[in-house]
């Protein structure tokens, strides 16, 4: 009879690791007919007594090194990585990730994980993968039988290409709020911000009323239309992972043609990421149908400050509650200040879409969902669907302002400190890296 040699194999990984150890692979060739053998670090997997196992430990932050993230994947791969196609993809949970993982967990709600089953040997590479963010390390050593703490400079999501993969992201800058400043924040370095055609991994355009150039300090180059240059025309906007729309002061539909309307819902269809805030509700409320039909649109006087609620009536929404609560941007788990709140919304079909913050009852007397989300395409199932679509009513911070005519991005309109977030900016930034999750998680 045929036998597998893993369990062999890994007590010799274990007496080797503890002899100086070797390279990944090289037990492969210890063993001849009769067994099966292990590859690459699968040979180093060593059996642990009394409960015990080998693993490796942390948490997973965004670029900026402070705030921690959930739902990131962490695993250990036993093949080599593939290059991460841009734009548009079905990125589905149930599609593996490239690297034939050997282990993987997903981090909590406060961004730790714990991977069990690890190699013990040296130079163990350790991926963290969150959409097309992702970051490969290496852990230089892995003690058998014990857990090994990575340093919190380690796992941070990359800054730059140099660190690793980021996802390519329009953003459409806008009269009324600055996504570009809030993504700057998120810690990518400022010369991942460019134009289109550019090698950075954003590209702005200017939208009604928004910055429209950058500041001398970082060359002065003028940014395309939004209109012209980025909805328009179904191919740009399919050579987006994510596309971030600023809040423009208006609904602007004169720029919002059908052909782009339909471009618009045809890339979320397709698997395309899309961030509507506040005025672009218009794409939702004029959109192709059933879009029109997934929220009862009611625009109502502002609502100031306004103490909202986090919906946790599902796995997302209950890591939402209790990621806000440890990043210190809710006093009370599940509640949420949100400084001068808009009203547009005042209910969803929750049926196909998911309502994560809200109000019940508002000073207008009815109530608002301040974010909601759905996937896409709406009229498929859910084992067909494959592209996210966000929308909120949360504007960034009032400091922040996107304004044509202004010195120009970043020092014309980015004022608040880089390192300084209110709480409604980090509820933005989670719904910015969850809008690149993979669709169909367990987890949803």
């Amino acid at each position: 009879m045929r036998r597998s040699n893993c369990a062999l194999a890994a007590v010799l990984a274990a007496l080797v690791v503890s002899a100086g150890g070797v390279r990944a692979g090289e037990e492969d060739r210890i063993f001849s007919d009769g067994f099966d053998p292990c590859v690459g670090l699968a040979c180093f997997q060593v059996p642990c007594s009394a409960g015990a196992t080998t693993s490796v430990s942390g948490v997973v932050y965004a670029p900026n090194g402070t705030l921690p993230l959930p739902n990131v994947l962490v695993y250990v791969p036993n093949a080599p990585l593939e290059a991460l196609p841009d734009g548009v993809q079905c990125a589905r949970c149930d599609t593996p990730p490239s690297g034939a993982p050997l282990v993987s967990t997903l981090s909590a709600a406060d961004g730790r994980f714990t991977l069990e089953n690890v190699p013990a040997t040296a130079d163990v590479p350790l991926v963290l993968l969150s959409g097309k963010w992702r970051r490969q390390i290496v852990v230089p050593n892995v003690a058998a039988c014990v857990d090994t703490p990575v340093a919190p400079a380690a796992t941070r999501l990359p800054r730059n290409r140099s660190e690793g993969d980021l996802p390519r992201i329009a953003v459409s800058t806008g009269a009324a709020d600055a996504m570009e400043c809030l993504l700057r924040k998120s810690g990518i370095d400022d010369a991942e911000f460019t134009v289109a055609g550019a090698a950075g991994r954003v590209h702005l355009f200017a939208g009604a009323g928004g910055a429209d150039r950058f500041d001398a300090a970082h060359g002065g180059a003028a940014f395309p239309a939004s209109p012209a240059a980025l909805w328009d025309s179904p191919a740009s906007l399919a050579g987006y992972d994510s596309v971030l729309l600023s809040c423009e002061g208006s609904q602007g539909a004169q720029t919002k043609p059908p052909n782009a309307l339909a471009a618009m819902k045809g890339y979320a269809d397709a698997g395309g990421r899309l961030y509507a805030e506040h005025w672009h509700n218009y794409w939702l409320q004029a959109g192709p149908s059933p879009w029109p039909a997934l929220a009862t649109w009611n625009f109502q006087a502002d609502l100031g400050e306004l103490d909202t609620t986090v919906e946790q009536g599902f796995a997302q929404g209950d890591i939402l509650a209790q990621w806000l609560f440890a990043v210190g941007a809710s006093a009370t788990p599940g509640e949420l200040v949100v400084q001068e709140a808009q009203h547009t919304v005042t209910g969803i079909d929750a049926a196909v879409a998911k309502r994560w913050i809200y109000r019940e009852q508002t000073a207008n007397g009815t109530p608002s969902v301040q974010y909601f989300s759905f996937t896409t395409p709406v009229e498929a199932g859910p084992a067909q669907q494959c592209g996210r679509v966000v929308f909120t009513d949360v504007h960034g911070t009032p400091a922040d302002s996107s304004s044509s005519g202004s010195p120009g991005f970043p020092s014309g309109g980015c004022h608040s400190p880089a390192d300084q977030l209110t709480p409604q900016e980090k509820a933005l930034l989670y719904a910015i890296f969850d809008l690149g999750r993979c669709v169909g998680s367990t987890r949803e």
